[in-house]
């Protein structure tokens, strides 16, 4: 019994880091202010999408910024220990990696503008979808 239960755990073991991200979508949340927190959150998702899975990113709140053609140096400074920043983080994986990202549907209304001033690529979420998106089988949610 022990060497059927030890070939068992072994098999599945074997399994997981190959089918672990087949098929996965990742859709992370971002609300938090902080840089780091911004930064760690896009390092994730992009960990994510390089291991196999796709991925959409919404920006709510103070994280919304990140969304912003005209963004705050928060969201554009390089930070430690690659010089990266969150936004062009982002950016990056918009453009290698067919990542979406998304501002949250109320954030444009809150800082009265309109879509003109997002990132080329950048969109307003709409509720539906983005609710869909979190709901599906498929799906991880990641919220920072």
């Amino acid at each position: 019994m022990k060497k059927i239960l030890t070939a068992c755990a072994l098999t599945l073991a074997a399994a997981l880091p190959a089918t672990a991200q087949e098929g996965r979508h990742v859709v992370t949340i971002l609300t938090a202010a902080e840089p780091q927190t911004q930064l760690m959150a896009m390092v994730l998702t992009l960990n994510a999408v390089q291991q196999g899975a796709t991925a959409q990113i919404l920006l709510c709140g103070p994280a919304g910024d990140i969304g912003l053609a005209d963004a705050p140096e928060t969201a554009t400074a390089g930070q430690p220990p690659r010089d990266a920043s969150p936004q062009g983080l982002m950016r990056m994986m918009m453009a290698d990696h067919n990542v979406t990202a998304e501002v949250c549907a109320i954030y444009l209304p809150g800082i009265g503008a309109d879509a003109s001033v997002l990132l080329d690529g950048v969109t307003p979420a709409a509720p539906d979808a983005a609710a869909g998106a979190i709901l599906a089988d498929n799906s991880v949610v990641m919220s920072f």
